[in-house]
């Protein structure tokens, strides 16, 4: 096993005695987690890092005007009102959409939410000529809402966003984009580095201390809006710890109660050490997002198809040691917008090198393609020995992958900027391989075929265009009925996998191990995870 660095042993040694002395004096629960980032995720509102971040600092601290079902485990979540109790789309004008804001609740600093903190943070990630705008946070949350036009206040509880186009599917977006309070910030000096150790949201818990790369310690909300969603324990401690065989070993020490993304490799180990193993349907898929601009080698269908028949995703998921389920296309098959797509995605080693030599490519002349990867940090995937896996089982087809292996920040900011940017087309770079989350139909599906989401306005990163998908994202855009809508996604997931838009490998399923000492954690069916459900 990799041993621990020494300055995290060090910390890590006396973190049990001082919560030991800690809890004799005010009996404190305390749960120390493990996690799999390098560095504590953005605290001033919109966290960076990812959507796994948002169960660590973006949910916890802060709330949105709609939240996500996140407390429940046998059954998909649903949208759910945040702080917002209400909301519904204008009859007259479709763009419009009135959210009748909650009354009571109060920032983590006392001061009162209400619509013009609503605005005052819609100006903080969208209006950059405000004070507050702060581009970390905007950049982080911008992709996510990118239906929003303009909004104004109606009255002290009551706010209307307009949206660019009609769109029905605009209420997903809102999860994504969290709260904070006006006030801090003002109070911070009108500094967002201040208000990163010193946060205020109207959240389930508090930041009481932030150590970056080591720490951040959430305490529990006592006055929280929600008491059905209290938290069940005092204090969660996050603690970064990127490598996975150190989180396992601070597990197996005692050092931390659960980690996120144990390595598959020592699953057995850890359940025959009395360790629990819990996990659960995940809407996270892990695929190679191909460029479709002019002059990238995957603008041939067939050579897109060949990559996915050349995938024994079997295989991978038994180099997961189980933990990943095989991706037939960018939703599961048990999803209601997977629909019945002619490409049947499977493994067939024959019909792949049919399809190369159909487009041209053999033993002597093979395709060259250049595909940037993250070095860690994609969900439960072990990057590097799985697209390792993916690197061989292509060569198979005479197709030559190289990896630009960078950082997930630095990922993610290839992504954003799109295929076309020189960052990615100028070093010749036509895939990106990243995790997505799938829980909803725009994350899962609209966003990464509407032609007016090709990056930087969204993220489209393959610049794909397609005016039947086009035309029938407008219908779903105008359809506020959910039957006629699932109708619809399940054409354009259709399309998708026969357009073999991607290369689709497998699903994640999201596993944490427990010590015995937790007593209960409710695994979400979805990348958002509630903390307030952690007990010991």
């Amino acid at each position: 096993m990799k041993p621990i660095s020494k300055h995290l042993a060090k910390w890590l040694a006396v973190l049990p005695l001082a919560f030991s002395l800690n809890g004799s004096l005010h009996a404190e629960t305390v749960a120390r987690y493990g996690i799999s980032m390098a560095d504590i995720p953005l605290t001033t509102g919109q966290p960076d890092r990812g959507a796994g971040a948002y169960q660590f600092t973006g949910h916890t601290l802060y709330d949105p005007l709609i939240a996500w079902e996140a407390n429940i485990s046998d059954r998909p979540g649903k949208l759910v009102p945040g702080l917002a109790t209400n909301w519904k789309v204008d009859p007259k004008d479709n763009k419009k959409w009135l959210f009748t804001l909650r009354k009571g609740v109060k920032f983590h600093d006392g001061s009162e939410f209400n619509a013009d903190a609503v605005i005052w943070n819609l100006d903080k990630v969208l209006a950059d000529k405000s004070p507050q705008f702060d581009a970390k946070q905007s950049a982080q949350v911008r992709p996510r809402i990118p239906s929003i036009a303009s909004y104004r206040k109606v009255n002290d509880y009551a706010v209307e966003i307009t949206t660019k186009e009609v769109d029905a599917l605009f209420p997903y977006q809102l999860p994504w984009f969290l709260i904070s309070s006006p006030a801090q910030w003002e109070k911070m000096g009108k500094d967002w580095s201040q208000v990163a150790m010193h946060p205020s949201g109207t959240g389930p818990f508090k930041l009481d201390k932030l150590v970056p790369r080591e720490r951040a310690d959430l305490v529990k909300n006592n006055d929280y809006w929600d008491k059905k969603r209290l938290a069940k324990t005092d204090r969660i401690v996050l603690v970064p710890i990127p490598d996975a065989m150190t989180r396992v070993n601070a597990l197996l020490n005692g050092q931390v109660d659960l980690i996120e993304t144990p390595p598959p490799d020592v699953v057995p180990q850890l359940k025959s050490a009395g360790f629990k193993l819990v996990q659960n349907v995940t809407p996270h898929v892990w695929p190679y997002h191909f460029s479709t601009l002019p002059g990238s080698p995957w603008t041939d269908i067939r050579v897109r198809k060949a990559a996915n028949l050349a995938i024994d995703r079997d295989a991978v998921v038994k180099l997961m040691n189980g933990l990943a389920t095989p991706a037939v296309g960018q939703m599961d098959v048990t999803s209601p917008w997977f629909g019945k797509p002619a490409f049947k995605i499977r493994y067939d080693l024959a019909a792949a090198r049919a399809l190369m030599a159909q487009a041209g490519y053999t033993k002597e002349h093979p395709l060259v393609a250049k595909v940037i990867i993250a070095q860690g940090g994609t969900g439960q995937m072990l990057s590097l020995p799985m697209n390792e896996f993916i690197q061989q089982s292509l060569a198979e087809i005479n197709i030559q992958v190289s990896f630009e292996v960078v950082e997930l920040e630095n990922l993610y900011l290839h992504w954003r900027s799109g295929a076309a940017a020189d960052m990615n087309a100028g070093k010749g770079i036509t895939a990106i391989n990243l995790g997505y989350v799938t829980a909803d139909p725009f994350y899962g599906i609209t966003r990464f075929v509407d032609s007016r989401y090709v990056a930087p306005n969204g993220v489209n990163w393959g610049g794909y265009n397609n005016p039947k998908v086009d035309a029938l994202v407008d219908k779903i855009r105008t359809t506020f009925n959910t039957r006629t809508q699932d109708g619809l996604l399940s054409k354009v997931h259709e399309i998708m996998v026969d357009d073999a838009l991607m290369l689709w490998v497998v699903h994640d399923v999201n596993p944490h191990a427990l010590s015995p000492k937790v007593k209960e954690f409710v695994q979400a069916q979805h990348w958002f995870q509630d903390l307030t459900t952690l007990r010991m």
